[in-house]
């Protein structure tokens, strides 16, 4: 799992849609963001919230098995935020 993103440039992006997963156990938050990708048109940023440590992980395994594209996360305020762009 590679961040093609930079910290700064991914403090500059605005998701088009947001999952606050903060509190949920693995694999709560990828599970949601399963869900919501169907929602998010193509081209397009999810970012998810997540306090789980292993989200990170998890998500970016997850884009590149099925084919978005991992940005990266940022750190915030006791959790992290996770950026997957939609690409089929």
């Amino acid at each position: 799992m590679t961040a093609i993103t930079s910290e700064s440039e991914l403090e500059t992006i605005t998701a088009d849609h947001v999952i606050d997963a903060r509190g949920a156990a693995c694999p709560g938050p990828l599970l949601e963001a399963k869900k919501a990708m169907g929602g998010v048109p193509l081209g397009s940023v999810l970012e998810i919230w997540s306090t789980d440590p292993v989200t990170k992980t998890d998500i970016g395994a997850w884009s590149a098995k099925v084919g978005h594209e991992f940005l990266g996360y940022l750190a915030a305020d006791g959790y992290d935020r996770v950026f997957v762009v939609r690409r089929k």
